[in-house]
C-alpha cells in the first residue's frame, strides 16, 4: 500500500527564525507560522476566526537562508513533510511529543513593506540548484522582448546594460 505524509502552508511567522549549528556544522532554522481560517455562521451571521500554529524545522542551505531573509511577520509558503519526536521532560521526567513540519521548499512571499522580502523567491533542499522543478523566472508578456521590432515594423534600440553592481534598480539580494 502507498503512503504519502505531505504538507503545503501559507503563513505568517509568529517569531523570529533561531539558527543553530550540529557540531559537524549543519545549518538548522526552527520557527512558527501562524495560518488563520475565517468563516461565517450560518445562524448568527457572526464571523469567527480560529488560527493555527505550525514548527517548522530547515537543515543545511534552506536553513540559512531562511535565517538570513526572514523575520518576525514575513509571509511564507512551506512545502515539506511532518514528523512526530517524543522527548522526555526534564523537569518531570514524563514522556512529551513534539509535531513539526520538517520543510524542503520555502517561497518568499510578499512585499517588502508587508514583512516578506520579495515576491515569489523560492528555494528547497534538491541539490546542486535550489529548485530544479521551478518555472523559468522569463519576462512575462509586456516585458523586454528582446530584438523584436516596436510598432509600425521599427526596430528598438538594444538596451545598454548597468555600468556597475550599483546601477540596478532592484535591490533584492539574491
Amino acid at each position: 500500500m502507498a503512503s504519502l505524509n505531505k504538507v503545503l502552508l501559507i503563513g505568517n511567522l509568529g517569531r523570529d527564525p533561531e539558527m543553530r549549528y550540529m557540531p559537524d556544522g549543519t545549518a538548522i532554522c526552527n520557527f512558527s507560522i501562524a495560518t488563520t481560517e475565517s468563516w461565517k455562521d450560518k445562524n448568527s451571521g457572526q464571523k469567527n476566526e480560529k488560527t493555527e500554529w505550525h514548527n517548522i524545522v530547515m537543515y543545511r542551505r534552506l536553513a540559512e537562508i531562511a535565517g538570513q531573509y526572514l523575520k518576525k511577520g514575513s509571509q511564507v509558503y512551506i512545502e515539506g513533510r511532518l514528523q512526530t519526536r517524543k522527548w522526555q521532560d526534564k523537569t518531570t521526567g514524563q514522556d512529551r511529543y513534539t509535531t513539526e513540519i520538517l520543510a524542503d521548499e520555502m517561497k518568499m512571499l510578499g512585499g517588502r513593506s508587508g514583512g516578506g522580502t520579495g515576491g515569489g523567491t523560492e528555494y528547497d533542499q534538491t541539490p546542486p540548484s535550489y529548485n530544479e522543478s521551478a518555472p523559468s523566472r522569463a519576462p512575462a508578456s509586456g516585458g523586454y522582448q528582446g530584438d523584436a521590432p516596436a510598432a509600425g515594423g521599427q526596430s528598438r534600440p538594444a538596451p545598454q546594460k548597468p555600468q556597475s553592481f550599483d546601477d540596478f534598480e532592484d535591490d533584492i539580494p539574491f
